[in-house]
């Protein structure tokens, strides 16, 4: 009856431990940026602030996708990026710019609101743009289609 009892306890404590789910690991843009272009990799820029629902609403939904994560990890470098933020200089090509310059950069001009997910080919001066939210399976097409556009 012990070796039940001790048998039983061994499986349920053992039991209880499951895998970590897997994460997305964000970069900043000056550690991004440069690794993209050196890897050659699309950037994803996740443009988001802390007051945005709908950008909380894609980080829970959207990045802890398996699927998108193995995608992101496979072809992407991911950013996340808070133009918001007034104590960080950020470097593009030797430029060194605001957070508010950086977006605007991105944004080609034409603010889109949060959250935005920009697509940079760095070594090629290619941009995609996606405002919104995107729910999993839209957010997924969208990489297929980045992925044939910037390759």
């Amino acid at each position: 009856m012990k070796k039940i009892i001790l048998g039983l306890t061994v499986l349920f404590f053992f039991g209880s431990f499951t895998p970590a789910e897997k994460e997305l690991k964000w970069l900043d843009w000056n550690t991004g940026y440069p690794l993209a272009k050196k890897s050659n990799k699309i950037i994803l820029v996740d443009a988001y602030t802390d007051w945005c629902g709908w950008c909380k609403k894609m980080d829970k939904d959207t990045y802890t996708d398996k699927d998108i994560i193995n995608m992101l990890d496979s072809h992407f470098v991911v950013i996340k990026f808070n133009p918001e933020l007034t104590d960080i200089v950020y470097d593009l090509d030797g430029n060194k710019l605001t957070g508010r310059e950086l977006y605007g950069q991105l944004c080609q001009g034409k603010p889109t609101g949060f959250p935005t997910t920009y697509f940079i080919q760095p070594n090629k001066k290619q941009i995609q743009i996606a405002a919104g939210y995107l729910g999993p399976i839209d957010f997924k097409k969208t990489l297929i289609q980045v992925k044939e556009i910037l390759k």
